[in-house]
């Protein structure tokens, strides 16, 4: 009797037992990586590139003429969840934030997929890329090519290409003293991440963060195209604070954020206190922990959410408080209900921090 696909895939390991780590939670720590890039800023830089890896900014930026910059970036990590669809679709939801958080309009991608061939049936394999397949459709894009390889962990993501107007593009290095800061999404998905290869996450929290996860930033553009918006990034595998941080450290200014103020998936804080905390988590603090100033009385819980690695998190807007309802609105047209102003700009008291309140 021949074994079908189908067989193949009921046999067959869990996506998240094949990996070491799973979604942002697999970036290499800020710290880490600072060092490793440090040989490449001596590299030439053309005046056509608009952003480069100076500010550490989500994608690359090169200018085509005076009204075009093609935007280009890349994202791609070890399975975050079990169930293939849904791995695609959030790895792809992902790597296509990076162009929306520079302001600009998705044109298309390419995939870059790693798999254990003996390992995953072909049905399996079929359905990672079906997700990211599924998500470009959405975005209204197409996958255009890409490359893929036989590997020991199973890899998916894209490289993701845009278009932008350079009057409209958006760095994370331009916030001012006095912007408010507007988060588009609520935090937890590292948390959750941890609770479901645990076997804790129930089907209430999956399908929240499976929701969260695979969620467009569609608002980018949108809100590029408000005078008032000054800066934007999306807060990713480092976290609120590690991203935070990075805006604080481009513009020069002081980040501070009102923590009771920061939005979190329900259900995380007794998720937390369960011991479902990422290792990323804390090599991220470990890593920028000294340029963030936190309030007595911080808890260890509290500052593992801080640095929640956020797998395909929400977009972090640095605006004028004038701009505010205009930004209010650019989200709530694309659906992101639970956008919140969490904190404000200030001018850097000394070097340039994040600072918790």
């Amino acid at each position: 009797m021949t074994m079908t696909q189908s067989d193949a895939r009921q046999t067959e390991p869990r996506l998240t037992s094949l990996a070491h780590g799973g979604g942002c939670g697999c970036k290499i720590a800020p710290g880490v990586l600072s060092g490793l890039l440090r040989g490449s800023a001596a590299l030439p830089v053309p005046p056509e590139l608009l952003v480069g890896i100076e500010t550490a900014d989500d994608a690359a930026v090169y200018r085509l003429n005076d009204h075009q910059a093609l935007v280009a970036t890349t994202d791609f990590f070890m399975p975050v969840v079990d169930d293939p669809h849904d791995f695609g679709r959030i790895a792809a939801t992902n790597a296509i934030s990076d162009v929306y958080a520079m302001g600009a309009t998705p044109i298309l991608a390419l995939a870059v997929v790693g798999m254990p061939i003996n390992a995953l049936s072909h049905d399996t394999i079929a359905a990672i890329l079906d997700g990211g397949a599924s998500i470009c459709r959405e975005a209204g894009i197409p996958i255009a090519g890409g490359h893929t390889i036989d590997s020991v962990e199973p890899i998916y993501g894209l490289v993701a290409i845009g278009l932008v107007d350079p009057a409209r593009l958006k760095r994370n290095a331009d916030a001012r003293p006095g912007d408010v800061l507007v988060l588009g999404k609520p935090l937890g998905v590292g948390v959750m991440s941890a609770a479901l290869k645990k076997g804790q996450l129930d089907a209430e929290g999956y399908a929240r963060m499976i929701a969260v996860t695979t969620k467009l930033n569609r608002p980018g553009p949108d809100l590029a195209a408000i005078e008032g918006v000054h800066a934007m990034t999306d807060v990713t595998g480092f976290g609120l604070g590690g991203h935070g941080l990075e805006m604080a450290r481009g513009s020069g200014c002081d980040l501070r954020i009102d923590w009771s103020a920061v939005p979190r998936l329900p259900g995380i804080d007794a998720l937390i206190a369960a011991g479902h905390v990422t290792g990323a988590s804390g090599r991220n603090w470990a890593s920028y922990g000294e340029g963030v100033t936190l309030p007595d009385g911080f808890s260890d819980a509290d500052r593992a959410l801080l640095s929640d690695p956020q797998t395909s998190g929400g977009l972090l807007v640095a605006c004028a408080p004038e701009a505010l309802d205009e930004v209010r609105a650019a989200f709530a047209r694309h659906g992101f209900a639970e956008a919140a102003v969490i904190g404000q700009v200030d001018p850097a008291s000394d070097a340039p921090r994040l600072i918790v309140t």
